[in-house]
């Protein structure tokens, strides 16, 4: 072990020991908010089988204990913990109480960064549910260095965006056997009920829409941010073509226009730079059912990109969710019955070949002989989903700390918890990880 490495985990262990005690293993900030009271509920839940210490935060405690009285009735000894992101004592304060904050604060873009400052200061680990590529990118060009010095890590897009892809990458290149060249990835979600209503909350239709107003912020951002480019391999992957069937994913697809793709792309930089890996070249999809389905969420996001790109179209966008989404989005949120009903997949396309290079930057001379497929499925991805991942995310980080990278810094999912036990506690959550089928060309075995 080098010099540099041992003192980070030296760091890392003092850290641990400084915050072994004192401090609640999880503290949820924002608790009375939609996904925050979910957060709470899924807390009791996880708490059954992973027993940890737990408390949450808001501006007004007699809002925090309804919560605690609806949401989570059966759980002792949670602590009440009175903050407000316009008062940064108060925020010191909570995250002086926590080894890691759950952050359900958003949209990220305007309320994130106050809670990050505190953690950094506090020394606390943080966590969110943000699908939000600007503020990500921004918090890691702003604050990777701060955090590696205070030992701690943070890390975003905790929730449906986007543990089940980045995990269902690492799944999928651990399950290989060999080298990875690319993953395409088909995003599939249906209703098992006729019941009607949003599928959205406004604060994820919120946080969407901000992406489309600023999502020109991010060239510029990512220049900063990685100024050198990486190599190129090949094969490169290409995109498919606007509308296209794939049998692996039944329905027409068309590109994801999701964070997946941004936050895989940080993902194997990391592991390139850090782990001297090669790079994994990633594309996302999302198939629609019907051409139906495909044409309204086409108008909905054309009608939305456009008019999100001046002030008054974007404050109409906002103020009526329902209408502008054709009632996919609401106020009230999605109802439960259709939270429960609502399932998702994820199918990972991948291809490579049977054999590694001894370097990572060495090109092969053979086409790619071997391809696997995999698949991620799940219930009630949005909300269900996000908050149990939200709630692992956070206990990898007490108790697995030492399967992470480094003794902290701003990092993407699958570059924090690729190589900790996320997928097997995830497994125990409804979660399911599989292989679906595996080919090797004839003329390679």
């Amino acid at each position: 072990m080098s010099s540099s490495s041992a003192r980070r985990e030296c760091l890392r262990i003092s850290n641990q020991l400084r915050m072994s005690d004192e401090r609640l293993d999880v503290v949820i900030f924002g608790a009375t908010g939609f996904t925050g009271k979910y957060a709470v509920q899924e807390a009791q839940r996880i708490h059954k089988d992973m027993p940890f210490t737990w408390g949450i935060a808001g501006r007004r405690k007699e809002a925090l204990q309804s919560v605690l009285q609806e949401f989570a009735s059966n759980s002792n000894n949670v602590k009440i913990i009175i903050a407000d992101l316009r008062d940064e004592v108060s925020l010191r304060k909570m995250c002086q109480q926590a080894k890691v904050v759950v952050n359900c604060c958003g949209p990220y873009r305007f309320y994130g960064e106050p809670v990050i400052k505190a953690c950094i200061e506090s020394k606390t680990h943080h966590v969110d549910v943000s699908g939000e590529p600007e503020y990500m990118e921004r918090m890691q060009l702003e604050y990777n260095k701060a955090a590696e010095e205070a030992g701690i890590y943070v890390v975003s897009a905790c929730g449906f965006d986007s543990i089940p892809f980045e995990m269902g990458i690492a799944f999928t290149d651990d399950k290989f056997s060999g080298q990875v060249n690319s993953i395409e990835t088909y995003l599939s979600g249906w209703l098992t009920s006729d019941v009607g209503g949003a599928v959205l909350h406004h604060g994820t239709w919120e946080s969407a829409l901000h992406h489309l107003a600023n999502e020109s912020e991010l060239a510029a951002l990512r220049r900063k941010l990685y100024p050198d480019k990486l190599p190129e391999f090949k094969p490169v992957l290409k995109t498919r073509s606007f509308i296209h069937r794939n049998p692996a994913s039944p329905g027409y697809s068309v590109v994801f226009p999701g964070p997946d793709l941004s936050v895989a792309l940080r993902t194997q930089r990391f592991m390139f730079e850090r782990y001297k890996v090669r790079p994994i070249q990633v594309q996302t999809y999302v198939t629609f059912r019907s051409l139906w389905q495909l044409t309204k969420v086409a108008v909905i996001g054309g009608m939305s990109t456009v008019l999100s790109k001046c002030r008054c179209g974007l404050s109409l966008l906002t103020k009526h969710p329902k209408f502008f989404s054709w009632g996919l989005a609401s106020h009230e949120g999605p109802k439960e019955e259709i939270m429960d009903n609502t399932h998702f997949s994820i199918t990972f396309l991948a291809k490579g070949w049977t054999e590694k290079l001894t370097d990572p930057t060495d090109q092969y001379k053979e086409p790619p002989n071997k391809e696997l497929v995999t698949k991620v499925t799940g219930v009630n991805p949005a909300y269900g989903l996000t908050n149990t991942t939200l709630l692992i995310s956070a206990l990898m980080i007490v108790k697995e700390s030492y399967r992470m990278p480094g003794s902290g810094g701003v990092l993407s999912p699958g570059a924090a918890f690729a190589k900790t036990s996320m997928v097997d506690d995830l497994m125990k959550y409804d979660l399911k990880f599989e292989i679906v089928s595996s080919k090797i060309k004839q003329n390679e075995r």
